[in-house]
C-alpha cells in the first residue's frame, strides 16, 4: 500500500497531463485551478520527480510526466471499467473504437453490420482520429492505426495490408490520358498531410521521381484527398484494398496497373490490462477474419 500515490492527485494528474492544461482539468473535473495546481505539486513530492515544465502560466509535461501518465492511464482505465460494470452488470457492453477516418469511412463502417449480426449484445462507439494514441483525449477499447508503432502498455496485431495505386474518376480519362507514369505530368496530384511522402516514393518506384504534375491540391486530411479524386479535381495515390469498393462501384478506376508501393500494414491495438476481455477479443479476431476475406 504504501507504493500507491494519492489517488485524487493521480486522477487530477491523469486529467492535466492529457489536457496538457492545468485550466482544461479543472474545467472537466469541476475543481478551482488552485486545486488543481495543489494536487499537482503535492504527487510531484510524493514521487520525488517533476512532471510539469511550467512558463508563463503555461505548463508542458516533461518526459518523465509523459512516461508517467501512459503507465497510469491503463490502471486508471480499468478501475473506470470494473467499477462500471460493478455498478450497472446488466447493461448492453459498449466498445470504443477509434479509427483513422479513412479507414473508418472506406472499410470499417461496410462489414460492421456484420460483426452487429453476429454480436447484438455489443453496443458500438465509432471515433475516428489520426493522432497517436499516446495523445488522445479520450480512453478507448481499441485503436486502429497502421503500424507497427510503439505502444507501450498495449497489444497490438497487424491484420490488413495495404498498397497504394493512382487513381481517378473514369471521366477525367475521357478529357486528360493516363497510360504511363509520364502522364501525370499533365494531370493534378492530390496530396494529404497525413501521407506526406506517398506520391513521391511511387514515382520513385516508377522511374520518374523528377516528374512535375501541370498542378497540385493539397489536404490536411487523406479522406479530403480521396473524395477530391471522386469529384475530378486530379489524381489521387490511393490505398487498397480499402478502395476497392470505390473501383467497382465504378466511381474510382486504376489506369496504372503498376508499380504497385506497399505501406505499413494495419494493426488493431487494445490495452495489455484488457487482454481477456471476451468483446475486445471478439472484435479483433473479426477485424482478421474479414481482412482475410481480402487477401
Amino acid at each position: 500500500m504504501s507504493t500507491y500515490p494519492p489517488l485524487n492527485a493521480l486522477r487530477i494528474f491523469e486529467a492535466a497531463a492529457r489536457l496538457e492544461s492545468f485550466s482544461s482539468a479543472a474545467d472537466e473535473l469541476f475543481v478551482t485551478h488552485g486545486a488543481v495546481s495543489k494536487q499537482i505539486k503535492q504527487l510531484e513530492e510524493w514521487l520525488g520527480v517533476k512532471l510539469f515544465e511550467r512558463s508563463g502560466g503555461r505548463v508542458k509535461l516533461t518526459d518523465t510526466g509523459w512516461r508517467y501518465l501512459i503507465q497510469i492511464q491503463d490502471g486508471l482505465d480499468l478501475i473506470s471499467s470494473a467499477t462500471s460494470q460493478l455498478m450497472q452488470p446488466d447493461i448492453q457492453q459498449r466498445l470504443t473504437i477509434n479509427s483513422t477516418p479513412t479507414f473508418a469511412m472506406y472499410w470499417l463502417l461496410p462489414r460492421l453490420p456484420r460483426f452487429r449480426q453476429t454480436h447484438p449484445d455489443v453496443e458500438l462507439h465509432v471515433v475516428t482520429s489520426d493522432r497517436d494514441i499516446s495523445r488522445l483525449d479520450s480512453p478507448f477499447d481499441i485503436a486502429i492505426r497502421r503500424g507497427p508503432g510503439d505502444w507501450p502498455g498495449h497489444l497490438n496485431q497487424p491484420f490488413l495490408k495495404e498498397w497504394e495505386l493512382p487513381l481517378c474518376a473514369p471521366a477525367l480519362l475521357e478529357t486528360i490520358p493516363l497510360n504511363s507514369p509520364t502522364d501525370l505530368a499533365q494531370h493534378t496530384l492530390l496530396y494529404a498531410d497525413t501521407r506526406p511522402t506517398a506520391w513521391q516514393r511511387w514515382l520513385t518506384m516508377a522511374g520518374v521521381p523528377d516528374l512535375k504534375p501541370a498542378s497540385s491540391l493539397h489536404f490536411d486530411r487523406f479522406s479530403l484527398a480521396l473524395q477530391a479524386a471522386l469529384d475530378g479535381l486530379g489524381v489521387v495515390l490511393g490505398p487498397l484494398p480499402m478502395a476497392q469498393a470505390l473501383i467497382n462501384a465504378g466511381k474510382l478506376c486504376s489506369p496504372l496497373g503498376k508499380p504497385v508501393s506497399p505501406v505499413r500494414d494495419y494493426c488493431w491495438i487494445a490495452p495489455r490490462t484488457a487482454a481477456d476481455d471476451p468483446a475486445i477479443t471478439a472484435f479483433c479476431r473479426w477485424l482478421e477474419t474479414e481482412a482475410g476475406k481480402q487477401a
